[in-house]
């Protein structure tokens, strides 16, 4: 059974670190803790003292007790492996272990460990790792947005990480508002070399599928759009569906359907997906439906999923350097933690044709 001043302890804590009481606020007295825990003076005593000694409150003679910068001036932990925080959007995706993979290479080469979390694309999440990140003291941050193209809720706490002077890189995506150096893709360059294949293929018909609350979708859909925008002759043929991170799979596929199911003559003759996850899924779902794939209609992808290559038809589609991004965001880290400039890094996507996709 945890002893009640640890348990009062913990519960104080936790306020501070998740925001509830915010750094320079005054925290509940001593008496109002004891009726909130029901528990004796000692027990408050115990637990805010030891508070007061790890760096997380601070006394004001006469004034009553108030949350320190825990950040920056919390009693450090004589720890000789520090860590790298990671965090990323679903980390049994299969973009995310070849990123992490990378990471860790280079990271343990500099005996630094990494440690990982995991948001699952919710802000609630994302605020959780960042602030139990800075609880424990990491020495820098590689962090893949969650939902890059909407308002984020937690810019509060980003701001603490620049207040503390911990570097941070995002990858895959960044929010604008933040100026920290990042590591991406050209999704925008990339999805037009796609798409230019399949039109120059004698496409005319695309329809592109594209997840739209975050910074790749949105820039892989300006890519499908800027294709259309240099073969004129068929700008007014293709066709955006979009869909958000939330959305049910059955849902998406549903709309998806609608699409293909009309006439052969005025349905679409490829099909582009967000990734190759989602092609795979509408492979499936067209099979199902008798439609052929590419006799009937072509799919190609995004990121060279690593099974692409194995279902049938193998997919079409645009590579994602998922190590090399690891390994660039590590030494990029590395470097801000050497105290130089960090710089935006692009990489470099291929396009890789397969059987998914045919010229008609």
């Amino acid at each position: 059974m945890e002893i009640k001043y640890v348990m009062v302890k913990k519960s104080i804590k936790n306020n501070i670190v998740n925001g509830k009481y915010k750094i320079d606020e005054k925290i509940p007295t001593e008496s109002e803790l004891m009726a909130m825990y029901s528990v004796s003076r000692y027990t408050i005593r115990r637990a805010v003292g030891d508070l007061e000694h790890e760096g997380y409150i601070y006394r004001v003679q006469g004034g009553g007790m108030y949350v320190n910068d825990w950040i920056n001036h919390k009693v450090r932990s004589e720890r000789t492996n520090q860590s790298v925080g990671v965090i990323t959007t679903h980390i049994a995706d299969y973009i995310f272990p070849n990123i992490i993979s990378g990471i860790d290479q280079v990271i343990s080469e500099e005996g630094l460990s990494v440690l990982i979390g995991n948001t699952h694309d919710e802000y609630d999440n994302e605020r959780h790792n960042l602030l139990n990140m800075l609880d424990n003291d990491v020495v820098g941050f590689i962090i893949e947005p969650t939902r890059s193209t909407l308002e984020n809720p937690n810019l509060d706490v980003y701001q603490m990480i620049v207040n503390s002077g911990k570097p941070a890189v995002f990858i895959n995506a960044h929010y604008p508002q933040l100026e920290f150096p990042y590591v991406e893709i050209d999704d925008t360059a990339a999805e037009k070399t796609l798409v230019d294949h399949l039109l120059d293929s004698g496409h005319e018909r695309v329809l592109g599928i594209f997840q739209v609350d975050d910074l790749q979708g949105v820039n892989r859909m300006n890519g499908f759009i800027k294709s259309y925008q240099t073969h004129p002759n068929v700008s007014s043929s293709g066709d955006i569906m979009m869909y958000r991170s939330s959305d049910e799979i059955r849902g998406v596929l549903e709309k998806v359907k609608n699409r293909v199911g009309v006439q052969p003559g005025t349905r679409p003759t490829a099909i582009v997906c967000y990734n190759d996850q989602l092609a795979i899924e509408v492979i499936g779902m067209l099979s199902k439906e008798g439609v052929s794939v590419p006799d009937d209609i072509s799919v190609a992808g995004f990121d060279d999923y690593e099974i692409s290559k194995f279902v049938d038809p193998s997919i079409t589609t645009m590579t994602h350097p998922k190590r090399h991004m690891g390994e660039t965001a590590a030494n990029l880290l590395l470097a801000m933690l050497d105290k130089s400039d960090g710089h935006h890094k692009i990489l470099d996507s291929q396009l890789i044709i397969r059987d998914s996709t045919k010229a008609i």
